[in-house]
């Protein structure tokens, strides 16, 4: 008997809940509709300041919300082992020097000056004698030899001068290649001074004085102090729908209850394939009175909007074409645009048509 007045209660709530089912009439409103992304603030040319070398951090020459030029120092680095380097490529610069081995040049003039008053005075006796052999006086083997004497001189004369063109060619390569060398470790010094690279703000410092640094060590992060834009991840189904000039609807935790308009100004077109999305970036028509990098935003991407059109709830909405004209009937309806909420009703419904919430 108790399970019989148990099964009866249940047949009553059942009939009761279905009676109470919700309905509504479709309505005629504004309807839009957009893509939602999740994204975040950034400063307009916002980057991560790293170094060209490894060292460790001598001094920090700013403080984070500090105004900074272009060119500024930032940081400086040091380097014992640079420092050497500089070190010897200028004693190396200072003995190639051709100032510095003028000597060396100076002792081969001397060598080719002698080499050619002995060849001037060998060949003088050479034509003497040559000339005595064609008057009948001296011997064939003393005018050979005092041919052969010319010809050593000759050569030796001519060997000098070889000798003393090279040693000046070498000595100009390598007073040249010194003063290169030297040129490039002061320029690498100067890695040594970390600089920004453009009128901004300094928004973090993520060393301190005394750490070591590499070339993949964020050393700051610097951006622009005024103007600010979103960067929005878009998921890859939805990218095929968004323009640039597109007008976006932001919502910040930071500004609670307000709305703030943005437009599409860039669409990255290379989908990131671990998130399967796309950046996207957008700036604001009006910008909020304070913003800072990295602070979270909620936006939704206006893709299309029609005035006085028909909706309906969209949870009254089965299987995406179908509605309950009566509790337990379906009608075939043709469906436009969609928001959240609601959907709009192109064909099939009439704003005096009763429709039931789906159970």
């Amino acid at each position: 008997m108790k399970i019989k007045m148990n099964r009866l209660a249940f047949l009553i709530l059942f009939i009761s809940c279905k009676s109470n089912q919700e309905k509504t009439k479709p309505v005629t409103e504004n309807i839009t509709e957009s893509v939602y992304a999740a994204g975040i603030i950034k400063a307009k040319g916002q980057y991560n300041v790293f170094s060209t070398v490894n060292g460790i951090i001598s001094s920090i020459l700013v403080s984070e919300n500090d105004l900074v030029k272009t060119g500024a120092a930032l940081l400086l680095v040091s380097d014992q082992a640079s420092k050497l380097n500089r070190e010897n490529a200028g004693l190396a610069a200072d003995f190639a020097d051709l100032g510095a081995n003028n000597e060396k040049l100076t002792d081969l003039k001397n060598s080719i000056d002698l080499a050619q008053s002995k060849c001037s005075n060998d060949s003088l006796i050479f034509k003497r004698q040559l000339n005595l052999w064609n008057e009948g006086i001296g011997s064939k083997t003393e005018l050979e030899l005092k041919e052969l004497a010319y010809k050593n001189s000759k050569t030796a004369y001519e060997s000098a001068k070889i000798r003393y063109n090279d040693l000046s060619r070498q000595l100009r390569f390598n007073a040249q290649q010194s003063r290169n060398n030297l040129s490039i470790t002061k320029s690498r010094e100067s890695d040594f001074t970390i600089k920004s690279e453009m009128d901004g703000k300094v928004y973090a410092i993520s060393k301190k004085k005394g750490e070591m640094v590499s070339p993949q060590t964020s050393l700051a992060i610097i951006g622009n102090a005024t103007d600010f834009f979103m960067e929005l991840q878009i998921d890859e189904y939805d990218i095929v729908k968004i323009k640039t000039g597109q007008k976006v609807l932001v919502s910040m935790d930071s500004y609670k209850g307000e709305v703030f308009e943005a437009v599409i100004s860039k669409i990255n077109p290379l989908m990131n394939e671990r998130t399967k999305s796309f950046l996207v970036e957008a700036v604001f028509i009006k910008q909020p009175p304070a913003l800072y990098p990295n602070l979270t935003a909620e936006a939704n991407i206006v893709i299309l909007s029609k005035n006085n059109v028909l909706t309906i709830p969209r949870n009254y909405l089965v299987d995406d074409s179908l509605v309950l004209i009566e509790k337990d009937k379906k009608k075939l309806v043709v469906t436009g645009l969609k928001d959240y909420q609601k959907v709009e009703i192109i064909k099939g419904l009439t704003a005096n048509d009763f429709i039931y919430k789906p159970l």
